[in-house]
């Protein structure tokens, strides 16, 4: 479909005032990657020239600190932006794509609706976020629950290449406040004054389309950025870029546009700073585990701008602010709530990872992993080993991320935050092979399959290290999900090479798919 040219509908705009202060020189973190940091000048600052800050965030689906409350919470972040606040009043906060989904609390249900992002919006709107872009998950979720997380914001959104699709017409996406309808631009301008000048800042920035939904037209990432650039270029004294793209991505566009001193961008989950000829690219860690602080310095006789980029992490060290904490409180309150309808103890530790286990998208899509291995092995070990192997699809996993260190009820929770029965299915030997092949024809979607006791060799399965043997019937282990032929069409009880389907019932732990992989995990210490 071609990409309809989007006109700038509206522009968000406010004025800044400057503050007198210096800054402060802030410590980068021998841990996080410095070497990545750009630290070769201090800014001395000059009456003449125009100083901002932009505080980025990226791929935050966690409101609460992770990892057993190391890292993250965005009652740190908070105290964070007011400090920079302190530093410089010309201070914007921006998020470069997926925060509204997936998370545990977005998969809760409140006064019988699914929150679905609603917890993230609530503290953005109260830590004052100035601009996001789309990330490809927040099409996770149904056009209705996007449109009401839209309304509900206080911040703007933005994208160059992605629309709403309306039965095959495209136009912007609108948030509705009061009654008006307000366009999600393809760009955003803000003004920045300091001693009576002011200056224009852009942003421009696409979405990666990883994430196909009916409601949602995604434009080419390069020519709709290119096309964004040239129709602000003359209204704005400096442009740059605010991207959910691959690092490969970046790269490009960097190249095809030299003239952006900075593209902040997500979706890897772990911070990167590379300089592409005159273009830097920033992405920090995933859930607030680190932000970047770029300090600008922009001459408006010569337009010369240089930025200061540095890492932060956010760690126990870094004080909650107590405003942001009482609202995350009140959302870990009920996720505690709803899970102890489940585990007795959400906070029990289970198993201890030396090794990472690997929960990102793009891995548990297109590759075994030590996580899926898991969770497979734990749906064997429900049914205590009498099977012949079991199946997930990868699309349950959907922490994306990767877990260290000690891991309780809640991460289980994370890692599979839908839950479900595990299922005792007698099939097929044909029907399984071909279950098997369109598991991997479907690489790279939520339909490839993590196993266990299934490898492959050559163009032959093999089962428990046995060539598969279409005439023989196998007993595995499945998810319901996957025996309602959502991601499999022709897996379905009613298909006549399904033998037999026991379902799981009262205290047994293949009830719930969550239960099963706590138990396990008890069992590998």
């Amino acid at each position: 479909m071609k990409f309809n040219k989007i006109i700038l509908c509206t522009a968000f705009t406010a004025l800044l005032y400057s503050c007198a202060s210096t800054p402060k020189k802030n410590k980068l973190l021998e841990s996080h990657a410095n070497k990545k940091t750009d630290t070769s000048y201090l800014f001395v600052k000059d009456s003449n020239n125009i100083y901002f800050t932009v505080l980025q965030l990226n791929d935050v689906y966690e409101i609460a600190p992770v990892q057993k409350g190391k890292y993250g919470g965005m009652a740190r972040v908070e105290t964070i932006r007011q400090e920079l606040l302190k530093e410089d009043v010309n201070t914007f906060t921006v998020l470069a794509g997926d925060f509204l989904n997936p998370s545990l609390l977005g998969t809760m249900k409140l006064d019988g609706e699914g929150v679905k992002g609603r917890q993230m919006v609530e503290v953005m709107n109260a830590m004052n976020f100035d601009l996001v872009a789309f990330g490809n998950h927040e099409f996770d979720i149904s056009y209705k629950d996007l449109q009401s997380r839209l309304n509900e914001s206080n911040f703007a959104w933005m994208s160059s290449n992605v629309l709403h699709n309306v039965d095959g017409r495209t136009h912007c996406f609108q948030k509705i406040k009061k009654g008006r309808k307000i366009a999600v631009n393809d760009s955003y301008i803000r003004e920045v004054s300091r001693n009576g000048t002011t200056i224009k800042v852009g942003f421009i920035g696409s979405c990666i389309a990883s994430n196909p939904k009916d409601y949602v037209s995604y434009g080419d990432v390069y020519l709709e950025a290119e096309r964004s650039y040239n129709e602000i270029k003359d209204q704005t004294d400096l442009i740059l870029g605010l991207t959910h793209l691959s690092i490969d991505q970046d790269i490009e566009l960097a190249k095809k546009i030299p003239s952006i001193p900075l593209i902040m961008g997500g979706h890897e989950h772990t911070n990167n700073y590379l300089n592409i000829g005159n273009v830097k690219i920033a992405k920090a860690d995933a859930n607030a585990k680190s932000v970047y602080i770029h300090r600008f310095e922009f001459n408006p006789l010569t337009k010369e701008t240089k930025v200061i980029s540095e890492l932060r992490e956010v760690n126990a060290t870094i004080p909650e602010n107590k405003r942001i904490a009482a609202i995350v409180n009140k959302w870990e309150n009920i996720l505690n709530k709803k899970i102890k309808d489940v585990v007795s103890d959400p906070k029990e530790i289970l198993y201890t990872a030396i090794t990472p286990l690997e929960g990102r998208d793009t891995p548990t899509r297109s590759q075994q992993t030590n996580m899926g291995s898991i969770i497979t092995k734990a749906m064997s070990s429900a049914y205590k080993g009498n099977v012949d192997c079991s199946i997930v699809n990868g699309g349950s996993i959907r922490i994306d991320d990767t877990l260290v260190g000690d891991i309780n009820a809640i991460d289980v929770f994370r890692i599979l935050p839908f839950g479900g029965a595990v299922l005792k299915v007698e099939i097929k030997g044909s029907l399984l092979s071909k279950v098997l092949d369109y598991g991997e024809d479907n690489i790279g979607t939520g339909t490839y399959l993590q196993t266990n006791n299934v490898t492959k060799q050559g163009i032959n399965w093999l089962i428990n290290n046995v060539l598969l043997d279409v005439d023989k019937t196998y007993t595995v282990a499945l998810t319901d999900y996957l025996m309602k032929g959502f991601d499999i069409p022709f897996l379905k009880k009613s298909n006549p090479d399904i033998i037999n389907v026991y379902e799981p019932k009262g205290q047994e732990i293949a009830l719930d798919i969550r239960k099963s992989v706590i138990e396990y995990f008890k069992t590998i210490k």
